[in-house]
């Protein structure tokens, strides 16, 4: 794999009336625009170059009805089963009150792996347990995953539609609201785009309250996967202590905005400001961290279980555009925070490791933790609790990324005349969820619980 390639961060397509467009984001790069024609809906697709373009064209074809010629795969992404042939709901003439029809059932084409012994096993979407709907679907020899296919999408809920006609302000709860792991850093993400279509700054004590939120929010969910991953090893006892750590910071969450999720924690700040409060909290989870880093590290048969598991190779995180902990855990410093100097200016770096292994994953979440604890001790001394207002803003096209707890996460919105008539969400998982398939092969299906875990994809953030 050419490290050298551009990394492709999405591919929108927009109804314009009297034409489709579709625009190709690429890393450090401006937005790439084609025009197609309405009666001839189609373009050229990029599947063939660039893995992660499967999911982004496969949902154009949903939502639009453009095909793409040179595809290697054109089944249905967002439309299950029984979804009505034809009906593409982005399109402007879409009528967001009609009530559909289920059509006749149309199986869902899985891959097949061929060979003497080979079953295959279907785990969801519906799981035993507080868990929201995936399917995927394994091909196996024995124990041994030969492959794995993931299908997801099982709650489409027309967010990007219900965004349309409304500001920035309007759509600010229900950004806030797309997925629990990620409340903090939408919110951010919108603001972020407030900001340049107003052509303002955040002053920096809002700016610093802000990104102590977002680690916390950081936090708070490294603590809840370095509970949940150990047990999914086996070893409870984890989940015990980490589980207690991220209730915690849930609850200082809740203090400082109102809402454990930092729902409306932006835009309509509810919380009260307690720099003692956080200070103490800080001091503590370092303790915690350290005391857990100390007592974890020494399970060996932990570590038997997490090291050599589900290898995301640096090719194949490269090839797929994968961010957030996949990506470094596997050697790619892909990390927003990077290149931002409120970040660097402050002291951060991002924490590598090069295994790719359950046990890189593991590693890279208490290094975060720590380094992001370390961030919230000096944001906390420039950050003031107040009001967060969005100026008037001018009509255009705008985009804005965030390290999000899951990876970099990217919006993109266009104003008309201060309405929203496009509005794109790209969570961090729409990419890593098609890299990890790749993790399979090699690992015995036991341990595909911990596998993903280690991964810690979101569904909520992935099906709008």
């Amino acid at each position: 794999m050419n490290e050298n390639k551009k990394r492709l961060i999405a591919r929108i397509a927009v109804d314009r009336g009297d034409r489709f467009e579709i625009l190709t984001r690429f890393e450090d790069e401006v937005i790439h625009s084609e025009r197609i024609d309405r009666e001839e809906a189609k373009a050229a697709s990029l599947m063939p170059r660039y893995p992660a373009a499967v999911w982004f064209e496969r949902k154009i074809m949903d939502d639009f009805g453009i095909r793409f010629e040179g595809a290697f795969d054109t089944r249905p992404l967002l439309h299950h089963e029984r979804w009505p042939e034809g009906v593409h709901p982005m399109r402007r003439d879409f009528d967001r009150d009609m009530v559909l029809e289920e059509a006749l059932f149309r199986p869902y084409r899985y891959a097949v792996v061929d060979g003497e012994g080979v079953f295959e096993v279907a785990v969801g979407p519906i799981h035993a347990g507080i868990i929201e709907p995936g399917h995927f679907h394994f091909s196996q020899a024995g124990e041994e995953m030969l492959h794995q296919e993931v299908r997801h999408f099982y709650k489409y809920r027309g967010i990007e539609k219900s965004c349309e006609d409304k500001s920035l302000l309007e759509v600010a709860p229900i950004v806030a609201r797309i997925s629990g792991n990620e409340s903090v850093a939408a919110q951010i993400a919108l603001a972020r785009i407030a900001e340049q279509a107003s052509d303002t700054q955040t002053p920096t004590p809002q700016r610093a309250r802000q990104a102590l939120l977002l680690e916390l929010e950081r936090i708070i969910h490294h603590w809840t996967d370095l509970g949940f991953i150990p047990n999914d090893a086996g070893f409870a006892a984890a989940l015990a202590y980490a589980s207690a750590r991220a209730e915690e910071a849930r609850r200082l969450m809740a203090a400082l905005t109102g809402h454990r999720f930092g729902f409306d924690a932006i835009f309509d700040e509810a919380g009260t400001w307690d720099k003692a409060a956080i200070t103490a909290w800080i001091e503590q989870n370092l303790e915690a961290i350290e005391w857990f880093e100390s007592w974890i590290t020494d399970i060996p048969s932990l570590w038997d279980r997490m090291d050599t598991t589900g290898i995301l190779k640096r090719a194949e995180a490269l090839r797929y555009g994968c961010v957030g902990v996949m990506a470094r855990a596997s050697g790619l410093e892909r990390d927003v925070r990077m290149s931002d100097p409120f970040y660097t200016e402050r002291g951060f770096a991002a924490a590598l490791e090069e295994s790719g292994d359950v046990a890189a994953r593991f590693k890279i979440r208490i290094a975060e933790i720590k380094a992001s604890l370390e961030l919230m001790r000096r944001f906390a001394e420039e950050a003031e609790a107040e009001p967060y207002r969005i100026a008037e803003p001018r009509d255009g096209a705008y985009d804005a990324f965030v390290e999000s707890s899951l990876g970099e996460l990217y919006l993109y919105v266009e104003l008309e005349a201060g309405k929203i008539t496009r509005l794109f969400f790209r969570d961090p998982s729409f990419v890593n969820w098609q890299a990890l398939p790749t993790l399979m092969p090699g690992n015995i299906i036991a341990d595909f619980p911990l596998i993903n875990k280690s991964c810690d994809l979101s569904y909520a953030g992935n099906d709008l």
